[in-house]
């Protein structure tokens, strides 16, 4: 984390949601001029808007509750979102002849960590937002009462991301958490057990950026950068008359071979693992550097869950939020509610603890980056957006490693976003087998997100 936390402190309070009018519409009135001088993003554009018109209608009329599964490659996506519903929506809504109530928003959730990173006035604009926010390792009941209440009871529609982090692969859904899903059961439970007869619905967004000119010098310039970082030679090659793809992607995958065997040496002789042998069974470089990369950022995940005492379960995914929590947990105590209660040596122990905490976090926040990288990104589609995605990883974790910021890193070229709205997935529609039995409302909640990850990935395609 940018922001490294070297104190133990008080348990992190719930930000309650607070929305304030007037905060939103400064926000969208401000929000195209910050885009166009603060971003990299030149052009937003949407299809299907009609359907997110349409159920803002019948949300407004109280026919429906709904909520809005966005995809979430990166950190701009809530901007893009704030656009789509300031500008785009009352657009269409203009076009078709449909009177829409504004403004047009949505409550969401975000996590309550990122006050801790990017400042804690980041929590004061999500909570006047009508933001809710949650701590993603735990059962953070609080905050998951928040938001059920604001899904069943708010003033606007929810939104999240089921992904619960970014990837920096606007073409690649992670894994999706099953708490979309389940958020949208208790609130068809709340509605029916209030006698209230509106539709739950849940509704996919995919978000996809792409360079309006191919970046290729930035990606070479930046290449060269992390060969310099890494210690390699720079390439003195001349390339003639082949495309940009065909001369650096020899060197993405020399930079990826040096990048693995530098980590793998420093795991292996300063944290004492052991790496598996990765059996070379095939000549295809891709195939060897995802295999080694999937072995080194499991030993990676495990220097971390050793220090917490955590077994290795799940998908990376899940294990780098029970690292997270576990840090969370050795950072902010209960005991320090009341720290003229400690004695100096107890707090001065408690600091060393909160030290060694955040540093352990540390080697997540490597995997954290890289859970969605599968080795054959680049190779299967060789698009500049692709490359550039790629490169921007290997450059946020060599930032990482040198101590720097990687949200602060310059974007390689102007941006467009493309953004598609999916068809709604019905929850009310399987509510009867949710509340059957413990079973029943199991795999209900296991098929809802099933079918909410096919819908993302379809998204992906139909964005293009």
């Amino acid at each position: 984390m940018p922001n490294l936390i070297y104190q133990a402190q008080p348990p992190l309070e719930f930000i309650p949601p607070a929305f304030k009018p007037w905060f939103l519409e400064a926000v969208h009135l401000l929000l195209p001029t910050w885009l166009r001088w603060k971003s990299a993003i030149s052009q937003i554009e949407a299809d299907d808007v009609e359907v997110l018109v349409d159920l803002y209608r019948q949300f407004q009329e109280g026919k429906i509750r709904f909520l809005i599964a966005f995809r979430h490659p990166k950190t701009q996506d809530p901007f893009c979102l704030g656009y789509l519903f300031s500008q785009i929506v009352p657009k269409v809504a203009r076009q078709m002849g449909v009177s829409l109530q504004h403004p047009i928003h949505a409550h969401f959730i975000y996590d309550r960590g990122i006050p801790l990173w990017a400042g804690s006035h980041i929590g004061w604009i999500a909570s006047s937002l009508g933001g809710t926010p949650i701590q993603r390792g735990k059962a953070d009941w609080t905050g998951l009462r928040s938001a059920r209440d604001l899904f069943a009871n708010g003033r606007f529609p929810m939104a999240a991301a089921p992904e619960g982090a970014t990837n920096g692969l606007s073409e690649v859904v992670n894994p999706l958490e099953p708490g979309i899903a389940q958020l949208g059961f208790w609130c068809a439970e709340d509605l029916h057990k209030a006698g209230r007869d509106q539709q739950v619905l849940i509704v996919p967004i995919g978000i996809k950026y792409s360079y309006v000119e191919a970046p290729w010098n930035a990606i070479a310039k930046l290449l060269s950068e992390l060969e310099a970082a890494s210690g390699l030679p720079g390439d003195t090659k001349v390339y003639n008359n082949i495309s940009p793809i065909e001369s650096l992607y020899p060197r993405l995958l020399r930079l990826s071979e040096r990048l693995l065997s530098l980590m793998e040496q420093f795991y292996t002789r300063f944290y004492h693992q052991k790496l598996p042998e990765v059996k070379n069974q095939t000549e295809d470089a891709n195939e060897v550097i995802a295999a080694r990369l999937y072995v080194l950022l499991d030993v990676v995940l495990q220097v971390a869950e050793q220090y917490f005492d955590l077994q290795p379960k799940g998908n990376f995914s899940d294990r780098c939020r029970r690292v997270e929590q576990a840090g969370w947990n050795y950072i902010f105590r209960e005991e320090y509610k009341d720290i003229k209660a400690l004695s100096p040596l107890e707090k001065a122990l408690g600091d060393r603890v909160a030290e060694e905490a955040n540093l352990r976090m540390w080697h997540m926040r490597l995997v954290e980056s890289f859970v969605a990288v599968t080795g054959k990104y680049v190779r299967e589609k060789p698009t500049a957006e692709r490359f550039a995605e790629t490169t921007s990883l290997i450059r946020d974790m060599v930032t990482r490693i040198r101590g720097g910021n990687p949200f602060k890193s310059p974007p390689l070229g102007k941006q467009r976003v493309k953004i598609t709205i999916g068809e709604p997935l019905s929850v009310s529609q399987r509510y009867p087998v949710y509340k059957a039995s413990r079973q029943g409302a199991k795999q209900a909640v296991a098929d809802l997100t099933k079918d909410l990850q096919q819908a993302m990935e379809s998204l992906v395609v139909k964005g293009e």
